[in-house]
């Protein structure tokens, strides 16, 4: 009996020290309207997120704009060279109006659909979108390889011009 209360002590207090030592979870109270996903370490996408179809919804093969903030806190520069799904035939990366790969400072931030800034628009889709519904997109990095997000469109009454909550490019205080 004095054998069975020592082993029940001794595993009441290794579950109370596993339990303390248990990491909590992080909680996102950002606000943020689309999710976001780690490619590295240093390099981050923040708000993924299909614009509002401005008739409520998008048919089989129309063209949808993505937006993104794309956060690089390490010290290599990388490029966003390619974005694919099997729910769109291909994604266009333009940058100045001409299609390229999208560079990614390092240390700096990326604002992808911002007005006057690259965008990224998912064409040909071979499905029916309406709000809140979300299609897989992967991102292809560079150097950092590649991460799939669902990227769901924007929600009704989002301003379709800015249906995202990150800063303005020209208000990023990391273009000092």
């Amino acid at each position: 009996m004095r054998t069975q209360r020592r082993s029940l002590v001794v595993l009441a207090a290794a579950l109370l020290v596993t339990a303390c030592g248990a990491e909590t979870p992080e909680v996102d109270d950002s606000g943020a309207v689309g999710p976001d996903e780690a490619v590295t370490a240093d390099l981050k996408l923040l708000q993924v997120q299909l614009a509002y179809p401005a008739d409520g919804v998008y048919e089989q093969g129309e063209d949808v704009p993505l937006y993104a903030g794309i956060s690089n806190t390490g010290t290599t520069d990388d490029d966003l060279v390619a974005v694919r799904g099997p729910d769109f035939a291909d994604g266009a990366l333009l940058v100045d109006g001409e299609p390229g790969s999208i560079p990614v400072p390092a240390n700096d931030n990326v604002y992808v659909g911002a007005e006057g800034a690259p965008s990224v628009v998912l064409e040909d889709l071979s499905t029916t979108l309406r709000s809140s519904a979300s299609i897989p997109v992967t991102f292809v990095f560079e150097k950092a390889g590649e991460v799939t997000i669902d990227a769901m469109v924007a929600a009704e009454g989002q301003d379709s011009g800015q249906p995202y909550d990150f800063p303005d490019p020209a208000d990023d205080p990391t273009d000092a």
